[in-house]
């Protein structure tokens, strides 16, 4: 087509268009080179306020303003964060009472790891291991009723404290190393045994249990890499059994979890054998972290 022909009518509508909606050719260039001479505010805004738009445009500007204020007047319910909607009222009750009685473990474990590293009353962790053991095997050989739940708890306290004790000569060991260590663990399983559990208690249901399997063959190839190595002696070896044991326990807190909430929907409610699975996770967990925090300490004074 010529270049002084008469356009084509679809062109024509199309700029009657533009120039009804306010973004015309001709205001558009007088627009830029008001902007470019000097003047700070765009042709068309205020202040920095949004540019003459289409209807449409500035609807969705509108909206999306309001979007945004919307996102921080909202009030957050924090109540909902702690609603499992696929747990039964009684198992929520039984669940409570499990981390009631855990909570009661972890403080009479800490006064028996203090009292061993202030005073040094407990040497022998060999004979303190066998009464833990014994305990232990005393409170599942008892039937839980609620004749039996006073004692059953006393035997808990007493397994508790006796595992505080044999972490004495480990905490020893860290204290000599670098106190901070300690802190440092136990901040580290508080927020691994806190992640893993919450993750099990919002997951799906027995989405978990097929953990189990593979939770005990890594515990096999832990006990037999141990006994390797306790013939050969590698620090490789060593270490590669701490940080597996570090895995397999993070694990077990998902397994074991999810493993209570199934039994207490079948009828199992003894939340003191419960707490037991637990504390031990929580335990085993503390005792990798300071081994492995120690080691790591240890190698970076030798390197000084």
């Amino acid at each position: 087509m010529s270049g002084g022909g008469a356009r084509p009518r679809w062109w024509r509508r199309a700029n009657k268009a533009r120039r009804r909606a306010g973004l015309g050719r001709a205001s558009a260039n007088g627009g830029r080179g008001a902007w470019r001479s000097g003047d700070r505010s765009r042709p068309g805004t205020d202040g920095g306020a949004p540019r003459s738009l289409h209807p449409l445009q500035s609807g969705r500007w509108a909206h999306s303003q309001a979007g945004t204020m919307n996102v921080f007047d909202r009030n957050i319910n924090f109540d909902a964060l702690f609603k499992f909607s696929h747990i039964s009222a009684s198992t929520q009750e039984h669940l409570k009472r499990v981390y009631a009685s855990f909570a009661l473990c972890m403080f009479v474990a800490a006064a028996g790891a203090y009292i061993n590293v202030v005073t040094h009353l407990f040497q022998f962790s060999l004979l303190t291991g066998l009464g833990a053991l014994g305990l232990m095997i005393w409170l599942t050989a008892t039937p839980h009723s609620r004749e039996t739940e006073q004692k059953r708890l006393g035997m808990l306290a007493g397994f508790a404290f006796l595992t505080g004790i044999n972490l004495g000569p480990l905490l020893q060991m860290c204290i000599s190393i670098n106190p901070s260590i300690i802190p440092t663990a136990f901040l580290g399983t508080a927020t691994i045994f806190a992640c893993f559990s919450l993750s099990a208690l919002y997951a799906r249901r027995r989405s978990f249990l097929y953990l189990g399997g593979f939770l005990l063959s890594g515990l096999t190839l832990m006990l037999l890499s141990s006994v390797v190595n306790a013939f050969v002696g590698s620090t490789w070896l060593f270490t590669a059994n701490l940080y597996l044991g570090l895995m397999v326990m993070c694990g077990f807190v998902l397994f074991d979890t999810q493993l209570i909430i199934e039994k207490a929907e079948s009828g199992d409610k003894d939340y003191i054998w419960h707490c037991v699975d637990l504390f031990l996770d929580f335990v085993d967990i503390f005792r990798e972290l300071l081994m492995i925090l120690g080691m790591t300490e240890k190698k970076k004074k030798e390197k000084k």
